[in-house]
């Protein structure tokens, strides 16, 4: 069985954290400490909760003014990385608000060894004009983990992280970090910086546009972060980014669509094939998905749109066959009832066809 991230957080982690502290602070009381975190509420506390309840028992053993706990915590933070480290730019979030200086220089330090993604949000939403001021500086820092917080944590939509309404509303204050990382040499940024601009995409569609636009054909890095930065643009089927990209909307059949059963036990898959047929002399650059509207949970669909190939097809014709998995997941619960399969070439929808999904009883 997968480990839940939460565990990570272990027992060992914790004794092991105190044991740094106590290099560092000697008055600390490690089995009161150690205690205090993993009290009654422990098991049920989750990944997050585990990550800020962590934070304050290091507030609450620690009993020094905010500065001093600072420079405290940035000799205890090279001992950890990962995620787990989140802990520290937890504190600074925590307890920092009403020291700016001392926090954003903390936040820089301690995204080195994990991410002070999250964590900066708050400083943005306090005051924005004064942040990005200094993500600006800092997308030019030497650092490659300080450089990809510039980009990562002013997403308007981080995942697992408070939205900033400010920048989905008017996403432009970004734009100059994102200019300045476009040409990152370390791909972690690129990505960051793709990921922010498909954020902006959910919200402020033309913005990214735009920017693909003037970004595309100028250099190799930039082009493959352009084409990630438009994922959501291209499953939508905008016709400006499929076009910018070369997906065509060419006359094309997809004759039939063909399951190898009727009905699928949730839990199993259910296999289908289908060919892609144009009038043309070959197919070109073709991009083939698939949706499946999906019954939630009050009956009602939802569709989910999933990519099956990509490419330069010298050929009128494309056979395509895939398998879709109806087991369980964390991020996706499956309902009986009937579902419809449809196959979509370059951003239009071509054909359909519909199954029942029953109970696994």
């Amino acid at each position: 069985m997968t480990e839940l991230l939460k565990e990570r957080y272990s027992r060992q982690y914790i004794e092991h954290l105190a044991t740094v502290v106590k290099q560092h602070y000697s008055l600390l009381d490690m089995d009161a400490f150690t205690a205090a975190i993993l009290d009654d509420n422990w098991p049920r506390r989750e990944l997050k909760d585990r990550m800020h309840y962590i934070a304050v028992c290091l507030h609450r053993y620690i009993p020094m003014n905010y500065p001093e706990s600072i420079d405290l915590l940035k000799n205890v933070a090279p001992s950890f990385s990962g995620f787990e480290a989140m802990v520290f730019p937890d504190f600074v979030e925590t307890y920092g608000m009403e020291h700016w200086d001392e926090s954003i220089a903390a936040l820089e330090y301690f995204t080195r060894f994990s991410s002070s993604e999250f964590s900066v949000r708050p400083f943005i939403i306090q005051d924005s004009k004064r942040m990005m001021v200094q993500m600006l500086e800092w997308s030019l820092n030497e650092s490659e983990h300080v450089r990809r917080l510039a980009s990562e944590g002013c997403r308007p939509r981080l995942p697992w992280a408070m939205a900033l309404p400010e920048f989905k509303k008017f996403p432009q204050p970004i734009l100059p970090v994102l200019e300045n990382l476009k040409q990152d040499s370390s791909l972690y940024v690129r990505r960051s910086v793709a990921n922010n601009l498909n954020d902006i995409a959910k919200d402020n569609p033309q913005v990214t546009l735009d920017v693909v636009e003037c970004w595309i054909g100028e250099h190799a890095d930039t082009d493959w972060l352009v084409k990630h930065a438009s994922r959501t643009l291209l499953k939508k089927g905008n016709p400006q980014v499929l076009a910018l990209f070369g997906f065509s909307n060419q006359e094309t059949m997809v004759p039939n669509i063909h399951l190898s059963q009727n009905s699928c036990v949730i839990g199993e898959s259910i296999e289908f094939n289908f060919e892609v047929v144009s009038n043309a002399d070959d197919l070109g650059k073709t991009r083939i998905e698939y949706a499946i509207d999906f019954v939630k949970a009050n009956g009602k669909t939802s569709k989910k749109i999933f990519k099956v190939s990509e490419g330069v097809v010298n050929s009128t014709t494309k056979h395509c066959t895939k398998k879709h998995s109806f087991k369980q997941l964390s991020t996706r619960t499956h309902y009986a009832g009937e579902h419809c399969l449809t196959v979509i070439v370059n951003g239009v929808e071509k054909n359909s066809q519909v199954f029942e999904l029953v109970g696994s009883d």
